[in-house]
């Protein structure tokens, strides 16, 4: 059973908005919200709620973008701007922000470009942002000749799979896809234990028609999605972005160039890590957990 509760927010007509937490709430501490990566949920984050040194320096809340985990709405279109807005609506429904409370964004992958679209959207409730393996631009010819992956070609036959008028009652991912993501992401030497719980994970969080249709939305917005740069100019609050050498969707080249653009930021950096995979937070966590506890300390005062 998933570890996660839900909280109703009124966006897109409503959605039930899932969410994790190990510990219970402490106002007095700095709160750190953790978005997850491509079909994956927020047991992405099991490492880090696990780490007692990071829990004790700040609250943990991991919400599950809209098409992922347990979150669910009755539209079947939406974008990354909507699941932006969504976490805004969940973070004030839990009374983490509002009346002068602020959070700590952390997203890997499609997580960071949330991050940023938080920022943008709620910039008075947001201290500052993590992006982890990312990019902010639109999946461009740009990007791929800076060395990363070509997310459309890629995703192209699983969307036209996905889409279809026939009855898909019995629909789950493949076991092709779910390890394709798995490689991807965790790397091809993930431990067997991790990649036979992804693989059983990514099946049930898909599971029959709803499954399948949350799934192609999924693909289309990572496919389709529009670039961040131009907007980048308005980030104004500090920003920390960590990614790997090893990380194999987008380029250590692609963020050195970006980082750049946030230029109204009053702090922003890049930390490189060494060996470091595509879904950071897993492969390294140590050394994403040190980053955060003095970057939220910095700046969470």
């Amino acid at each position: 059973m998933p570890n996660t509760k839900t909280v109703s927010v009124p966006h897109l007509g409503g959605i039930d908005a899932a969410y994790q937490m190990q510990r219970q709430y402490d106002p007095s501490k700095p709160t750190l919200v953790l978005v997850n990566s491509f079909t994956t949920s927020s047991e992405l984050y099991r490492g880090q709620f696990a780490n007692e040194e990071l829990n004790n320096a700040m609250n943990l809340i991991a919400i599950e973008l809209l098409g992922h985990g347990q979150t669910r709405t009755r539209l079947e279109n939406f974008t990354y701007w909507d699941t932006a807005i969504m976490n805004v609506q969940v973070l004030d429904a839990l009374g983490m922000t509002g009346g002068g409370r602020k959070v700590f964004v952390l997203g890997t992958s499609q997580g960071g470009w949330i991050t940023v679209r938080m920022a943008l959207f709620a910039p008075d409730k947001i201290t500052g942002i993590i992006p982890l393996g990312t990019s902010m631009d639109s999946e461009s010819d740009r990007t791929r000749k800076l060395g990363c992956w070509d997310g459309p070609a890629d995703l192209k036959p699983n969307i036209k799979a996905w889409s279809t008028n026939d009855d898909t009652a019995k629909f789950e991912p493949s076991e092709e896809y779910c390890n394709f993501l798995i490689d991807i992401g965790f790397g091809k030497d993930c431990p067997t234990d991790a990649r036979k719980f992804w693989v059983n994970e990514i099946k049930a969080n898909y599971q029959g028609d709803e499954g399948r249709r949350r799934i192609r939305m999924a693909a289309i917005n990572l496919s389709e999605r529009d670039g961040l740069h131009s907007r980048l100019f308005d980030i104004r609050c500090p920003v920390l972005w960590l990614h790997g050498t090893a990380d194999c969707v987008y380029s250590v080249k692609n963020a050195e160039e970006e980082i750049r653009l946030f230029e109204n930021s009053p702090d922003a950096k890049l930390k490189v890590i060494e060996g470091g995979q595509h879904f950071l937070s897993f492969s390294h966590p140590k050394e994403v957990d040190n980053a955060l506890i003095e970057f939220v300390g910095k700046y969470g005062k």
